[in-house]
């Protein structure tokens, strides 16, 4: 092992001392770039994170897709690539549920069949979903390399608070066995200003940060992200919004508001 390759066993010490709960739920956000090298890389790093939680614990990883022109198949359909390494190899694992529609999760552990159960195309990111139920289930969120920006569960908060802005999307479906396309509109936006957060949450104490291989680490409940965020959408519902001109998808959100 090279001098500066960190060890499951290490992983598994600065998750624990970062907070990182046993028999919890824990929904992880990564990129493993800043994380490596780590034993056995983004597969040893998955080793660590379900070994910290332990058998009755669940893990929990985004999975979704680019599957705009193809309808998606959760057992081939690879990750998004700004996703990462990381969950693309978990949703491939043999023990490991994904869900079923290209804004799918993938989780392993006793939850993890009822995190990734089916959840309307239409509302990603609301409280019936992955991240909703991590939610209700009072998960934890870890950032691993990444920060807030990849947070889906601020998502989750512009949805409980029904902010008015949205972007039109749309998907490739099967109905009635064949090839079709859903468009809805979907809560969202360039996603830059949720870096608001990390002021917020650390002002109160709610996110612990420290190191986790060789990346920045930031854990915090998912209900404190929530509930944080409700508490500024509640006074300013465009307040993760750029100005307009700086940022076309923003610009799109704010021309949702007037339309």
């Amino acid at each position: 092992m090279s001098e500066n390759m960190i060890s499951k066993s290490e992983l598994c010490r600065q998750l624990a001392n970062l907070g990182v709960e046993p028999g919890g739920v824990l929904l992880v956000h990564s990129a493993f770039s800043h994380v490596q090298p780590v034993e056995d890389g983004p597969s040893g790093l998955i080793a660590a994170l379900e070994a910290q939680l332990g058998a009755q614990g669940t893990l929990v990883m985004p999975s979704m897709s680019y599957a705009d022109e193809e309808v998606f198949d959760a057992k081939v359909t690879p990750c998004r690539e700004e996703v990462g390494i990381v969950a693309d190899t978990f949703w491939r694992l043999p023990h490991v549920r994904r869900g079923d529609n290209a804004h799918a999760f993938a989780a392993s552990g006793p939850q993890a069949a009822f995190i990734t159960a089916p959840s309307p195309l239409n509302v990603p990111h609301g409280l019936d979903s992955a991240v909703g139920r991590v939610y209700e289930l009072d998960g934890q969120v870890l950032l691993l390399g990444v920060g807030h920006d990849a947070n889906t569960t601020i998502h989750l908060s512009e949805n409980l608070a029904g902010v008015r802005y949205q972007l039109k999307s749309r998907l490739r479906i099967l109905k009635d066995g064949q090839p079709a396309w859903f468009e809805f509109a979907e809560v969202n936006h360039c996603c830059q200003n949720f870096e608001k957060m990390d002021a917020w949450l650390d002002a109160r104490g709610l996110q612990r940060r420290g190191r986790v291989g060789h990346a920045e680490a930031r854990l915090m409940r998912s209900k404190a992200i929530v509930e944080t965020a409700l508490e500024h959408l509640s006074r300013d519902e465009t307040v993760f919004l750029h100005p307009r001109g700086v940022d076309e998808e923003c610009d799109a959100a704010w021309e949702s508001l007037s339309s």
